[in-house]
């Protein structure tokens, strides 16, 4: 790993390709995602983090964003581009949890064109899970662990 200053911070990894994901979902592009430049902006890479895997986690019954309990809120999150993806182009999202905590998860996600194997883009964000009223920080539920579980990946995190 090659550091960037002396905070470890800005840490450089290598980029990684479709082998180190587990979980995969496919996602659309639309025509309002690209910007005047041409190609899909910079925040929607965020949007399609978020979609993939909150996507995963309700179909799952993992998660019940409008009833549930308790719901996850992001604390971090950060994105390499390596190539540029614009509408109309197919997206897969690519899925690993690279940290499972009492009550936080860190989620990378690699977003893919079509069937490529070395990702556009790859992100990560931090969920920390908190009681839907309080807003305290509860610990992750059961059935949530042992899902995250199916998808944990052998490496370092990015």
């Amino acid at each position: 790993m090659n550091e960037i200053g002396t905070s470890g911070a800005s840490r450089r990894t290598r980029r990684g390709g479709r082998a180190d994901y587990r979980i995969f979902r496919t996602l659309t592009t639309r025509w309002s995602d690209n910007d005047v430049y041409g190609h899909m902006n910079n925040v929607v890479h965020y949007a399609l983090f978020d979609t993939a895997v909150n996507g995963w986690l309700i179909e799952k019954q993992v998660l019940d964003p409008l009833k549930g309990a308790n719901i996850g809120l992001v604390v971090e999150t950060g994105c390499r581009y390596f190539a540029e993806l614009a509408f109309p182009d197919a997206v897969t999202a690519g899925i690993r949890v690279a940290r499972v905590g009492t009550s936080s998860v860190r989620y990378e996600v690699g977003l893919f064109r079509g069937e490529t194997d070395e990702p556009a883009a790859e992100g990560h964000f931090v969920h920390v899970y908190v009681d839907r009223l309080t807003r305290r920080p509860a610990s992750l539920a059961d059935d949530l662990r042992t899902l995250l579980q199916t998808a944990l990946a052998e490496e370092e995190p990015l």
